[in-house]
């Protein structure tokens, strides 16, 4: 792909992550007569091959080495309509696992045919039926590895729960694959900064989770934070009605990674006003290698809500994890 700036591992502002490129190759491009963006996730798929998912009902695939369009599937509902989706995991025998603010989990073949819908906990449907609000459900999606456990992360706090918290939806299964039935399991809680929402998760290999946090700021632009959580000791919130700070639940740790605001700028330029000229609305991100050395190549993707006002950015990272 063309027009990628790369940053040295020298200027990275933090010890953990370093900004290594971005693109804006794809921004304001169309594919087979679909316009590109509006992006709300990635992931890779059999193949190497990059899915980027976009909420207005359109999955691309990706080359793996240009990232250039190579492939698009319209994406419909059960019902033939089309739907918000938000999030995007392969499953490891090449069907998809998409969710969508409904909230919904579906599977989809890799022709986009739909397959099944997997069962959502009551309390987690918007209000009135259950506690969520419009617009603040389900927005991040990974898969543990071996393939058995699935994690759905709500943007936002359900009504009653204090607003800094939110829910992490677990599905559990016996078999890997389309024939093994998911069955919902325990919620993990999460505390995020104040005045920014879950934009993506993904499972970072060893059983834990990296989770983008993301906001809007008009004296700042935007805000992007990426951390690393462990839900390995954290309880079980299933059953928890009211999630609040002073109740004694015990929410996943979570470590910072990288705040882009401090990374170097690589030259970018930006329509909007922002304090780093290098970020955007990001919405999507997956992981595309493990190195050698256990270090994570993460591919980030902003969603330009097809403005002229905002760009489709592709970012490359390279992140190496705090021991376990």
């Amino acid at each position: 792909m063309a027009a990628i700036s790369e940053a040295s591992e020298l200027n990275a502002r933090s010890a953990w992550a370093v900004v290594d490129w971005f693109s804006d190759a794809l921004d304001k491009t169309r594919f087979e007569g679909r316009f590109v963006g509006n992006m709300s996730a990635l992931a890779v798929g059999p193949g190497g091959r990059v899915a980027a998912l976009a909420d207005r009902s359109l999955l691309f695939h990706l080359d793996a080495a240009t990232y250039e369009p190579v492939e698009v599937v319209a994406l419909y509902d059960e019902n033939g309509k089309e739907t918000d989706f938000e999030a995007l995991v392969f499953d490891e025998d090449g069907t998809l696992l998409i969710a969508s603010e409904e909230p919904a989990v579906r599977r989809f073949t890799p022709e986009g045919k739909f397959i099944e819908r997997l069962p959502v906990p009551d309390s987690l449907l918007v209000e009135p039926r259950g506690r969520a609000v419009v617009n603040e459900t389900f927005e991040g999606l990974a898969m543990q590895p071996g393939g058995l456990t699935l994690v759905a992360s709500m943007e936002g706090a359900l009504r009653g729960d204090e607003s800094a918290y939110v829910r992490f939806q677990t599905w559990e299964r016996e078999s890997a694959g389309a024939g093994g039935e998911f069955r919902t399991g325990v919620q993990w809680g999460y505390e995020r900064d104040g005045g920014l929402s879950l934009s993506d998760i993904c499972a970072s290999g060893d059983g834990r989770i990296l989770v983008l946090e993301r906001g809007f700021d008009r004296s700042v632009g935007n805000i992007i934070r990426l951390y690393l959580a462990d839900p390995r000791e954290a309880d079980d919130i299933t059953g928890v009605e009211s999630l609040s700070g002073r109740d004694g639940v015990r929410l996943m740790d979570k470590t910072l990674l990288v705040d882009m605001v401090d990374c170097p700028p690589l030259g970018a330029t930006n329509k909007q006003s922002q304090a780093n000229p290098l970020l955007g609305n990001i919405e999507g991100m997956t992981i595309t290698e493990t190195t050698p050395d256990g270090r994570l190549k993460v591919l980030m993707v902003t969603d330009d809500n097809q403005s002229d006002m905002q760009t489709t950015r592709l970012y490359g990272l390279t992140v190496r994890l705090p021991e376990l």
